[in-house]
């Protein structure tokens, strides 16, 4: 049995497109350990987000394999795999997704309702995260009325409130400017430093990709371990 959180073999995906198929990702090998961090870093349209989603199991690949601590994830049936995003997967994207209409806790507290869990313990967990990255004194504003780094800060807390095992972050700096970028960057590391999720970061961002450490480069298909941080 492998140690590996997520490890993926023979990754292929393909689109079918007016002028034939089109293959975005070939025979892609990608192992991380248990609270490891990495930046899949490449040009645009290369297929970082195709990549992420397929490990999100909000894609099926075309062929090869992806295992969650030693599971095939795509064996599992709709249901299950959505039960598995819900327990052991957070999810930060570009732009947010948060229901503007509702409140910073409400939000954050989405997940867990969803997960069936008692409405008072879902409360106080999504009080406690939306506490760690900052907004403790903003849990009744209406999502709608916060500032892009406010709205990106509860996502993230959203992504974390179930404590997942692994958070995917695709391009979460990507809508903001630099000074708030940096910081959200911080607070991704910080929260896999002091809660011990996993991490994998699509970024363009140069400084969010170094100070990850390990930097994965998406290019023609495959993935290969580079660092320092690559001229894209």
């Amino acid at each position: 049995m492998s140690d590996a959180l997520v490890e993926v073999e023979g990754l292929t995906k393909r689109f079918a497109t007016a002028d034939g198929e089109l293959e975005v990702l070939r025979d892609v090998d990608f192992r991380l350990e248990e609270g490891a961090r990495v930046a899949i870093v490449g040009q645009s349209g290369v297929g970082k987000s195709t990549f992420l989603h397929v490990l999100g199991a909000l894609d099926h690949p075309t062929a090869g394999s992806v295992r969650f601590r030693g599971e095939d994830v795509f064996a599992k049936s709709p249901d299950e795999l959505a039960r598995f995003r819900n327990v052991s997967l957070g999810f930060v994207f570009q732009f947010h997704h948060l229901l503007p209409e509702f409140s910073a806790l409400e939000n954050v507290m989405m997940p867990g309702l969803l997960r069936g869990l008692d409405f008072a313990e879902v409360s106080e967990r999504a009080a406690a995260i939306l506490g760690e990255v900052g907004l403790g004194a903003r849990l009744q504003h209406r999502t709608g009325k916060l500032s892009g780094g406010e709205r990106q800060r509860v996502a993230v807390a959203r992504a974390l409130v179930l404590d997942p095992a692994l958070v995917l972050a695709d391009e979460p700096t990507g809508n903001l400017d630099p000074a708030t970028g940096e910081r959200i960057g911080e607070l991704l590391v910080e929260m896999n430093e002091s809660r011990g999720m996993a991490l994998v970061v699509v970024t363009h961002n140069e400084r969010l990709a170094e100070r990850l450490g390990r930097i994965a480069v998406l290019q023609q298909g495959g993935l290969f371990d580079r660092s320092p941080f690559p001229s894209v």
